[in-house]
């Protein structure tokens, strides 16, 4: 009876997948020997790809072997000086990531512990490194978001006394400067820490939050610097509180923050969370001094903070606890009465959503002939397009043609007329018009792409439009444009002849 060989046949393929498409399957049919080959060659290439094969090899020997050449690394990191310009970044961003990928992949599963201290030890590094590097795209920045991602999820699947311990020494460098590498990790650790670890974490901050008040009055730049980090300790304080679901502690916290200028749809939130829907009715219903104001912080300047938002924010909250306490009428009026003033759309849609059957139908009507008559028309007129009512935003746009303001309402002009283009040519006509000459007039040479389109556009929509529609014509229209801006080269060589 002939011998049986090893069959030589390469691993069945899931249905519907390449051959040449790199998995598993087809890797392994290449043979230990051809990979062999084609990861020695990729390592005399790549000098990030060889760190990465030489911590697997030493991962073979066991964490310390694995932790010394992470060692070395961070040394030589940590005694540099030289600056990183532009040109050289790449390589040194693959530098760091290969060092963060060794950490997390080739550390972490033989010893968490040891990675989470080069984690740290990478981390508390950060500000010195970013200082020589030119990192105008973000990516250093990025390779150390990572870590600090890496670092918390190794601490918060830690047994909770490890965990708890991770946090408490992360205490020091969170009060010394609150957004430091460091300090952003006490930060994301509370969401992941058992409650009962919190506890003495919350003790601590408290601690340095008196600290803090004691130099109130002390003229060195020591005190002045840990005044200025007393609102992060009380803020996380307040993140404690509520992982807690202590209502009351996240209160006199605020309180203390913010005196007489407390942020009350924030506190009536939680009351009303935890059950008290009275109490938070005269939380948010508390009047407050008319000289104090809304801190505006870093977030809001971000984000181009508007000032109507916060009275939003605390109708809303004054809504649902008023529909907790079964006093819907009242909800009623006040929803109603933020869709007058603001032509608030949420609000509008929350009111109709609570009136009897039968009710909402003459009620919206209602609704949508005050927006259409609304004293700030472009705000109608966003309105009335996004609702969307596009027979009244048309007429809105066709009764007063002469108001539309393309220079600086260009956002909401642009997808009324877009929206408008299908139905309603003349109305889309009248806003693509207006914001042809919003760019122009003002000579907005960063917009003439835009006011091309627009052109373009117009040219589409000018068959579509009754005789005597609008004056001047199109033909007319254009040989406006030219006279008035003919030496605008840089938006007439944009347009189609």
């Amino acid at each position: 009876m002939p011998s049986k060989t090893p069959s030589t046949k390469a691993p069945a393929l899931p249905k519907g997948a390449r051959r040449t498409t790199p998995s598993p399957e087809t890797l392994a049919a290449l043979g230990t020997d051809r990979l062999i080959g084609l990861i020695l060659g990729e390592t005399a290439r790549n000098a990030g790809f060889k760190k990465l094969v030489t911590a697997a090899l030493a991962s073979l020997q066991g964490p310390e072997a694995v932790a010394a050449i992470i060692d070395r690394r961070l040394t030589a990191l940590e005694g540099a000086e030289s600056y990183i310009d532009w040109q050289r970044r790449r390589a040194f961003a693959a530098d760091l990531t290969a060092l963060v990928t060794i950490i997390l992949d080739e550390l972490r599963p033989l010893d968490p512990a040891a990675a989470l201290d080069r984690l740290r030890r990478f981390l508390d590094d950060a500000d010195a490194v970013l200082d020589r590097v030119d990192d105008g795209n973000g990516a250093i920045q990025g390779i150390f978001d990572r870590a600090a991602a890496g670092f918390v999820e190794i601490a918060g699947a830690l047994p909770p006394v490890a965990a708890a311990g991770v946090a408490l020494s992360l205490v020091g460098p969170f009060t010394d400067d609150p957004s430091g590498p460091l300090g952003a990790l006490l930060s994301e650790m509370v969401s992941v820490l058992a409650v009962d670890a919190l506890a003495e974490i919350d003790s601590r901050l408290a601690e340095a939050a008196r600290r803090s008040e004691a130099d109130r009055n002390r003229r060195t730049h020591s005190a002045r610097y840990r005044l200025d980090n007393r609102s992060a300790i009380l803020r996380l304080r307040q993140a404690i509180a509520d992982r807690r679901g202590d209502p009351d502690a996240y209160l006199a916290l605020e309180s203390e923050i913010d005196p007489g200028a407390e942020n009350q749809a924030e506190i009536a939130r939680r009351l009303l969370g935890a059950g008290r829907a009275q109490d938070a009715l005269d939380w948010i219903r508390r009047k407050q001094d008319p000289d104090k104001r809304r801190a505006t912080t870093r977030e809001d300047l971000i984000a181009f903070f508007d000032p109507r938002i916060p009275e939003r924010e605390r109708l809303v909250v004054e809504i649902d606890i008023l529909d907790a306490l079964d006093r819907g009428a009242e909800a009623q009026d006040l929803r109603w009465k933020r869709f007058e003033q603001e032509l608030d759309a949420p609000m509008l849609r929350g009111f109709l959503a609570k009136l009897p059957d039968f009710e909402d139908e003459e009620a919206l009507h209602r609704a949508l002939d005050h927006a259409a008559a609304f004293p700030d028309h472009h705000r109608a007129l966003a309105f009335l397009t996004a609702w969307p009512d596009l027979r009244r935003a048309a007429r809105l746009v066709t009764d007063r043609p002469a108001i539309w303001d393309g220079s600086l309402r260009y956002a909401i002009l642009a997808p009324a007329a877009e929206v408008l283009a299908q139905d309603h040519p003349l109305a889309a006509v009248i806003l693509y018009r207006r914001l042809i000459d919003g760019i122009l007039d003002y000579g907005r040479s960063p917009a003439y792409p835009h006011a091309a389109r627009y052109l373009a556009e117009l040219d589409g929509l000018a068959p579509r439009l009754d005789v005597d529609a609008i004056a001047p014509d199109a033909e007319g229209y254009r040989a406006k444009l030219r006279q008035q801006h003919g030496r605008k080269s840089g938006f007439w060589s944009l347009v189609r002849t």
